[in-house]
């Protein structure tokens, strides 16, 4: 299997992707680590068993940068050609809710500290762990990150791979309590090689070029717009469309949504299924923490009949600006024109705000999950 640099030289090659230097030195960077998981011993060494070491573990790697400057594009190729079984990638948000029930599960056990047992399930048969856009925003996750992340590198042996839209020192800035969050800013530094990866060209929203994000009437021509739209953001090929993955999402209370088509951050619904069902925030709140970009196919015209579902589009819509996803969709109608009488019509009319600024510029170059 060739590795992840000579991969990203040959799609350079092809005209695939444009020469980046930053691109490359990552490149590199994440072809040396392939390297020393490939050659360390998946268990301890006498004086790894000496130190209190499981195995050896090979120093990580937290880029960085701008949406679009292909961050995601590079996690892939590395996990791709990453040729060792022991290994598993994840998006953050969803690890992090993982994290949170096998918690729940161990302190019911009342059996001392959680952390520990935690990080040795997460770790086990796991000798790297990559995930896609760390990004914190809620003070549980902050509380945890440091103690658990310190026992998965430095107890677990875990190599960590993960990728952000902040810097270090920018995660969780200004939150409730970041005086803990502090040293597990401290841990990625000391821990891992922390890169760049913020070149001038934002290739998400190249691959956009020329595209609007709002398709109106409802039709073919909507439909292939939008189709047109997640096939440039995933590099997924058009001729295997019957084949795009699916997906299913924890929204908490142990209740999970599912994703029709969910890959590399972007994720496919129709209306119906986001706010005909009954949903709420905590629904829209995790699915916006979990994709960059958001389609929604069949949004219609609603009348005082649809009230209730005119009042979940106003919270799901909230959520996805709060949280800065990029938004495409198919509708019925442009935005002022979808909900003009009915329970909740005046509160609507910041939808139809939020919805105009969602198609801008301004509002597309930013990053997912920024302040």
């Amino acid at each position: 299997m060739t590795g992840v640099l000579e991969q990203y030289r040959s799609l350079v090659e092809a005209g695939e992707l444009k020469p980046d230097p930053e691109q490359l030195a990552a490149a590199e960077r994440l072809e040396l680590l392939q390297r020393e998981l490939k050659s360390a011993s998946p268990t301890p060494s006498l004086l790894g068993k000496l130190l209190g070491k499981k195995r050896e573990t090979p120093r990580g790697v937290y880029f960085w940068g701008g949406v679009g400057r292909g961050k995601s594009m590079l996690m892939d190729l590395f996990h791709e050609t990453l040729g060792i079984e022991a290994k598993r990638r994840v998006h953050f948000h969803a690890f992090m809710l993982e994290v949170h029930a096998l918690l729940r599960e161990e302190r019911k056990k009342e059996a001392g500290d959680p952390v520990p047992p935690v990080a040795a399930a997460l770790a086990r048969d796991v000798r790297c762990l990559a995930f896609d856009e760390m990004v914190v925003n809620n003070s549980a996750d902050a509380m945890i990150m440091s103690r658990l992340f310190t026992n998965l590198i430095l107890d677990e042996a875990v190599a960590i791979v993960t990728t952000s839209n902040r810097e270090p020192t920018e995660l969780y800035k200004d939150g409730l309590n970041r005086e803990h969050f502090l040293p597990f800013i401290a841990l990625i530094e000391r821990e891992l090689d922390v890169l760049t990866l913020n070149g001038p060209v934002d290739y998400r929203l190249e691959r956009l070029a020329g595209m609007a994000t709002w398709h109106t009437p409802l039709g073919d021509e909507a439909t292939a717009q939008v189709r047109e739209a997640f096939f440039r953001l995933t590099d997924y090929p058009p001729e295997d469309s019957e084949h795009v993955p699916s997906a299913t999402l924890d929204v908490g209370g142990g209740r999970m949504l599912g994703i029709p088509k969910s890959l590399k951050g972007v994720a496919v619904f129709s209306f119906k299924r986001l706010c005909g069902e009954a949903r709420g925030a905590p629904d829209y709140l995790a699915v916006a923490r979990a994709y960059h970009t958001v389609i929604i196919v069949g949004i219609p015209v609603m009348g005082p009949d649809k009230r209730n579902e005119a009042a979940r589009f106003v919270t799901l819509i909230d959520a996805l600006y709060e949280n800065k996803v990029k938004l495409l969709v198919t509708a019925d109608a442009q935005p002022e024109s979808l909900y003009e009488e009915g329970s909740g019509r005046f509160e609507f009319e910041r939808t139809v705000s939020r919805l105009k600024e969602m198609q801008s510029a301004e509002y597309m170059a930013l990053g997912h999950g920024e302040s």
